[in-house]
């Protein structure tokens, strides 16, 4: 699984954290997910269609989700604090 390409939320977005393409297996890959802070912590989103969810995820599927995005925001917020 890996983050084809990431791109942190703005400040005034509320509790996402960013939006995120991924691979999820080889041939299989997501577009438009979001990262979400919640209460219970980190969550990952996919688009809806007409009111209903595009894609779920088993917990462990959408946890390890979580945290390679939560680390490539992290890398983003480094390399942009440099610059």
């Amino acid at each position: 699984m890996k983050i084809l390409s990431l791109k942190a939320a703005p400040p005034g977005s509320g509790n996402v954290l960013a939006r995120f393409d991924a691979e999820l297996a080889p041939g299989i890959k997501a577009y438009g997910l979001k990262l979400v802070q919640a209460r219970s912590g980190l969550r990952v989103f996919a688009p809806s269609i007409a009111g209903g969810s595009a894609v779920t995820f088993a917990p462990e599927v959408a946890n390890k989700l979580a945290a390679i995005a939560e680390r490539e925001v992290a890398r983003y917020d480094s390399s942009n604090r440099a610059a």
